[in-house]
């Protein structure tokens, strides 16, 4: 559990309160299905040895990105207003979504972007425009290529595609 952070690379950059105590309960319930249907769950898609692993995780990733979606039409984040730990948990797996997890995992299915749930992609937009150091605190295009050269089984030509960038994901305004 986190209280608070700054991003980027600059110290002068004001901590953002990740976990308000009014919000805790929330936070905590919100981290659980995040956790188990997006962080832990594109890693099970990519490494599933079977089709009977892969479906359920497969699924389990689309019912987050659905339940995402559904939670931010009503809000700006996750747990409400503000950016929260929630936020965060979900935000590093959003960012990489497009470039690595959906394409070389196949996770949530063959063609599924973060831009194809408009909510979700706004709060991405959001995070990424509006939370101080977050745009300076992740290099996309390594984050995303960086899976094509570790991950020997699942690529096992080498080929880098060319990496998606910030430009791409329409995170950009």
């Amino acid at each position: 559990m986190l209280g608070t952070a700054a991003f980027g690379r600059d110290d002068s950059q004001t901590p953002v309160e990740l976990r308000p105590p009014e919000l805790s309960e929330k936070i905590d319930a919100t981290n659980a299905w995040v956790y188990e249907l997006l962080n832990n769950g594109v890693y099970r898609c990519g490494f599933s040895t079977t089709q009977g692993a892969y479906d359920r995780a497969s699924a389990g990733v689309r019912r987050g990105l659905e339940r995402c979606e559904q939670v931010l039409a009503e809000d700006d984040y996750l747990c409400g207003p503000r950016f929260t730990e929630a936020d965060l948990r979900l935000l590093p797996t959003a960012l990489r979504f497009d470039g690595c997890y959906a394409p070389l995992f196949r996770a949530g299915g063959a063609h599924l972007r973060i831009r194809d749930f408009p909510h979700l992609h706004g709060w991405l937009v959001r995070c990424w425009n509006e939370v101080p150091g977050v745009r300076d605190s992740i290099d996309i295009e390594d984050a995303s290529s960086s899976y094509y050269r570790q991950l020997f089984p699942l690529n096992p030509g080498g080929l880098i595609p060319s990496p998606i960038t910030a430009v791409d994901m329409r995170l950009e305004v």
